[in-house]
C-alpha cells in the first residue's frame, strides 16, 4: 500500500491554517498545450478566488520538465519549466497531459519510471488525454477503472489490456490515481480535486472565474447529447440546441421554438423532425431527462429541486419520465450512482 504524502500545514497573514499542496504539472516536447495549461490555470484560479475570499487555500503550481527546463508545445508554444523530472522534490499531486509526442519512445518511458518512483511519496497521480500512456506502462493502473479521450481509447486498452478501460466518462478516479479525458475534461478534473480539497463552493467559485457554462461530473459523456444534436443541425438550428440547454426550466412549447427559429409552427415541427428524427416535444423532453440525470449525481440537490430545475411541473410528473426514459426512478437512480462513487472512492490497492 502506497504511504500517501502529508501536505505541509502553515499559518497565514490573518492567523488561518493554511494547506500547502505542491502540484506538478509535466512538460515535454509535444505536450497539447490545453492539456497543460487548462489543469494548470484551473488550480492557479483556486489560489486566486480563495485569496480575494480569505480562504485557506495555498496550491503551489509547478512546471516539471521531462528533458530539460526548455520544451516547445504541439501547437509550437515555448514553455521554461521551473524544475525537472531529476531535480524535483516531493508533489501532493502530479498532472501528466497528454501530446503527440508522448505514445512512443524516451519520453514516456522516463516518464514512467519517475512516476513509479514517485507514486509512493505523492497522494494521488492524474492523467489529462494521453497522459494516460505513462501512466499505464508503469503499471500503476493495472486492474483499476480509467478513462481517455475517445480517439485514443481503443489503442490504450490493446496496449494495455490489464486496465479496465470505461472509454466515453470525461474522468474517473481509482484510488489516489484519476485519468481523464482531454483538453476541456482536465479542466472538470481539475475542478474535482479543487472540491475534493476544499469543498464545492471553492470549486463553484473557481468554475465562475474560469467563465464555465456548467461544473460536470466525471460520470457524464465526452460526447453530450446537446452536442450529439448539434452535429446534426442545419443553419437555420445550429444555435436552437443550445438555447434550449440553456433554458430547459422555462415554457419550451413548440410555439416558443417555432418563433424562436423565425418558422410557422407546422413548418417548424415538419423541419425539426427531418433533422433530428425526433419531436420537439420528444427532444425536450430528453434533453431534459439527462441533463436531470446529471443533476441526480450532486446528493445536495433534492428529487423536487432537480425536476423543477429542469422544467417538471411536479416531482411525479418527473419521476415517471425519469422511470419511461430510464428504466429506473430517480430515487433509485441516484442510490446506485451514490453506491458506484463510494465504491470507486473506497476501493484502493496496493500501489
Amino acid at each position: 500500500m502506497a504511504t500517501l504524502f502529508s501536505p505541509l500545514s502553515e499559518k497565514s497573514s490573518n492567523g488561518r491554517s493554511t494547506t500547502r499542496r505542491r502540484i506538478g504539472f509535466i512538460g515535454f516536447d509535444g505536450v497539447r498545450t490545453l492539456d497543460l495549461t487548462g489543469p494548470l490555470e484551473t488550480f492557479a484560479a483556486a489560489r486566486t478566488v480563495a485569496a480575494d475570499g480569505e480562504a485557506a487555500c495555498d496550491y503551489e503550481v509547478v512546471v516539471v520538465g521531462v528533458n530539460g527546463k526548455n520544451f516547445v508545445s504541439q501547437s509550437g508554444v515555448i514553455f521554461t519549466a521551473q524544475q525537472t523530472i531529476h531535480s524535483a522534490r516531493e508533489f501532493d499531486t502530479i498532472v501528466v497531459p497528454g501530446g503527440s509526442r508522448l505514445q512512443e519512445g524516451g519520453t514516456m518511458t522516463a516518464l514512467s519510471a519517475w512516476l513509479c518512483a514517485q507514486a509512493p511519496k505523492t497522494r494521488r497521480i492524474a492523467s489529462v488525454c494521453g497522459g494516460i500512456y505513462p501512466l499505464a506502462q508503469s503499471g500503476l493502473l493495472d486492474g483499476r477503472q480509467v478513462t481517455t479521450h475517445w480517439r485514443l481509447a481503443a489503442d490504450v486498452a490493446r496496449r494495455f489490456p490489464r486496465l479496465r478501460l470505461i472509454p466515453n466518462a470525461i474522468f474517473i478516479k481509482d484510488g489516489p490515481f484519476y485519468t481523464s479525458a482531454g483538453v476541456t475534461a482536465g479542466i472538470d478534473l481539475s475542478l474535482a480535486l479543487i472540491e475534493e480539497d476544499h469543498g464545492p463552493r471553492l470549486a463553484l467559485a473557481v468554475a465562475r472565474e474560469l467563465v464555465m457554462y456548467v461544473k460536470r461530473s466525471g460520470e457524464q459523456e465526452q460526447y453530450s447529447e446537446p452536442l450529439r444534436f448539434q452535429t446534426q443541425a442545419t443553419d437555420r438550428f445550429s444555435d436552437i440546441v443550445a438555447w434550449i440547454v440553456a433554458h430547459l426550466h422555462e415554457n419550451l412549447s413548440v410555439e416558443i421554438l417555432a418563433e424562436r427559429a423565425c418558422c410557422s409552427v407546422r413548418h417548424f415541427s415538419r423541419l425539426f423532425k427531418s433533422v433530428f428524427g425526433n419531436t420537439p416535444a420528444d427532444f425536450v423532453e430528453e434533453l431534459r431527462l439527462t441533463e436531470a440525470r446529471h443533476r441526480l449525481a450532486s446528493p445536495r440537490n433534492s428529487l423536487e429541486s432537480v425536476g423543477s430545475s429542469v422544467g417538471f411541473h411536479s416531482a411525479d410528473a418527473f419521476s415517471r419520465a425519469f422511470e419511461r426514459r430510464f428504466g429506473v426512478r430517480p430515487q433509485s437512480y441516484r442510490r446506485q450512482i451514490h453506491h458506484l462513487g463510494t465504491k470507486r472512492s473506497t476501493g484502493k490497492r496496493a500501489a
